[in-house]
């Protein structure tokens, strides 16, 4: 089969408000979007998020409460959790160097890229580092939505939810995560998304591109 030209794909996505809830989304192509989440690229290749997919129901239900109830979380099949590290460590970035010299080799120049990493990183305020780890899971979101639509899985980029809550339910508190955003997935009901026939809705390059040659 023809792969699609992203352009088409990302013009076939949208933020899907209703879904199918008898449709569940094949563990294949989960996998592949996952695959995608994990190959993302992040700051010095930290990779300082974790990602929590969450499928059982009563789970999904108390997420939902937390999202103000946005029937996607429910009505999907599966919701993924990007929760970013709550504070960048000594102990955490070492075992970013160990994956290095795994994959590289013990080269005097990662460590003291690393070392140098550790002076700027661990000196900072946590919520400071929290910031900075959150924008490296938006990086993965964005490599998610585009991996999905390759996919031909519908999904939603979700900001509003009580991440306190999310935390709570999920226990990432003490596993040092905070819960960033969520995205859930699933096959759109074209029977009941007031958005579906909705013509997609974006500035024109003339207007958000400023070129500097």
């Amino acid at each position: 089969m023809t792969a699609k030209p992203l352009d088409d794909l990302l013009n076939w996505r949208y933020a899907t408000k209703k879904m199918d809830p008898s449709k569940a989304v094949p563990q294949e192509k989960v996998d592949a979007i996952i695959d995608a989440i994990r190959m993302a690229p992040t700051s010095s290749g930290t990779q300082p998020f974790e990602l929590i997919v969450v499928t059982n129901p009563d789970i999904r239900s108390k997420i939902a409460e937390a999202a103000g109830g946005q029937a996607q979380i429910t009505d999907g099949s599966h919701v993924l959790v990007f929760a970013a590290w709550d504070n960048y460590t000594t102990e955490r970035i070492d075992e970013v160097v160990d994956l290095n010299v795994e994959a590289r080799g013990d080269l005097p120049m990662l460590h003291a890229y690393y070392d140098n990493l550790k002076s700027n990183y661990l000196p900072r305020d946590a919520e400071t580092n929290y910031a900075h780890a959150a924008r490296q899971a938006y990086i993965a979101l964005g490599i998610a939505l585009v991996a999905a639509a390759e996919q031909e899985v519908d999904s939603t980029p979700m900001e509003g939810f009580d991440p306190n809550t999310v935390d709570t339910i999920l226990g990432l508190k003490k596993r040092g995560l905070r819960s960033v955003v969520l995205m859930p997935l699933g096959y759109r009901d074209p029977t009941a998304d007031w958005l579906l026939p909705m013509d997609k809705v974006r500035k024109s390059r003339d207007t958000i591109v400023t070129e500097v040659n």
